[in-house]
């Protein structure tokens, strides 16, 4: 089948598998231009491993590092003539390249929030790995099953304030608009935090540890986003900002236990992501911030930004580098004065006629479809595709 990208709101209900593989390899072969990581975790078990920061994390760690790697995600195989997901093809893509480089490489698909799904990978562990050396939580859900009683969370973007109103950028339509937002009921902000809270990453960690498939001196690291002040309605300081409070609080409940240093939350750069697309304001200010940092020679995609990480803060031999809470700041480009003195003095100004003058639109545009394998130098977009690609590891 030829295969061509149907936009539904802010996903893309079709994906392309040569397109996805050819992303993947991009971002191999950025990881590969750079030199060794030094002090590489070995054993690297990612939770949310098909996707923007959890695959580039894989990435990092595998082809930076050599490290065996294990995937955690929920993603939809191809079936009845329909595409699998990306994050499908993005996986069997990594599992591919990780078997050319002699790299061991096994995926799991299915509900990582389960009992069930963390004793099939400690199983795996056990029989196929040795003991884990760094956990990657980068797990992003609309909703949760609790393992325990089979009650159904779902999260919502909301503001916990009052009610919120702001420009957006309709993508669809390519429209600068007014979002209005009612604010979040007390339910709304307690159940998006059981689903993107910390408790998940707390069950995984302390499921290894019983198991005792956890290295001495392991490291777990999750991920965040604070961002400017003009988003902090309907993020930081709202439902989803509330669910990131838990997160950090996660980390601090983690090394009480195992000790200073070995659960950190890294602040993140805000980047199309599948993610990020369904946030009210975000594509604006991403559009806006791309931009300013393009022209500064300061942007960064996934792959850039997590192998920094890696990089500068768990290969220094310091260590990684914290703020004053406690956390790493690999936002701290997107962060830097000037850039965001430029975003905010054409926020207020910026309407649908001038968006492709003030904003990097076009560039917003062309990450959402990379996503999903589209748009792809060296990718015959015209030409008859299977869309059926296996996951080795998961045959």
């Amino acid at each position: 089948m030829v295969i061509t990208p149907k936009i539904r709101g802010f996903i893309c209900t079709t994906a392309h598998p040569e397109g996805c593989a050819a992303h993947v390899q991009g971002q191999i072969d950025y990881v590969k231009s750079k030199p060794r990581l030094e002090n590489a975790p070995k054993r690297v078990l990612v939770v949310g491993a098909s996707t923007g920061y959890g695959l580039a994390s894989r990435i990092v760690a595998a082809f930076g590092g050599a490290a065996s790697t294990v995937g955690v995600f929920f993603e939809k195989e191809a079936a009845d003539k329909k595409t699998a997901s990306a994050g499908w093809y993005n996986s069997a893509a990594f599992e591919e390249a990780a078997a050319k480089d002699g790299l061991s490489a096994k995926s799991f698909n299915g509900d990582a929030f389960s009992h069930e799904m963390k004793q099939r990978v400690i199983e795996a562990i056990k029989t196929d790995l040795g003991p884990i050396d760094m956990i990657v939580y980068s797990l992003a859900s609309p909703r949760r099953i609790d393992p325990d009683t089979g009650e159904i969370y779902k999260s919502v973007l909301k503001p916990t304030g009052g009610t919120f109103s702001s420009k957006n950028l309709n993508t669809d339509k390519k429209l600068i608009e007014t979002v209005t937002i009612e604010p979040a009921t007390a339910e709304e902000t307690a159940q998006t935090v059981k689903v993107m809270g910390g408790e998940d990453w707390n069950l995984w960690i302390n499921a290894l540890a019983e198991a005792g498939v956890l290295a001495d001196g392991f490291k777990t690291v999750a991920y965040n986003y604070i961002g400017p002040e003009l988003t902090w309605a309907i993020y930081t300081d709202g439902t989803i900002g509330r669910a990131k409070l838990h997160l950090e609080q996660t980390a601090r409940e983690i090394n009480d236990r195992f000790g200073a240093g070995t659960a950190l939350v890294s602040v993140n750069k805000a980047l199309v992501t599948q993610a990020s697309s369904a946030i009210p304001v975000v594509p604006l200010y991403i559009s806006l911030l791309y931009k300013v940092m393009k022209e500064k020679g300061l942007h960064e995609g996934c792959i850039e930004q997590i192998h920094r990480l890696f990089a500068d803060h768990y290969g220094a031999p310091e260590g990684p580098k914290l703020d004053d809470k406690g956390r790493v700041r690999i936002d701290d480009w997107e962060m830097r004065e000037d850039v965001q003195a430029a975003v905010a003095g054409v926020w207020d100004s910026v309407t649908t006629e001038t968006i492709d003058d003030v904003s990097d639109f076009a560039g917003y545009q062309k990450e959402f479809y990379r996503l999903f394998g589209f748009g792809l130098e060296g990718v015959d977009y015209g030409a008859e595709t299977d869309p059926v690609r296996p996951i080795p590891s998961l045959r």
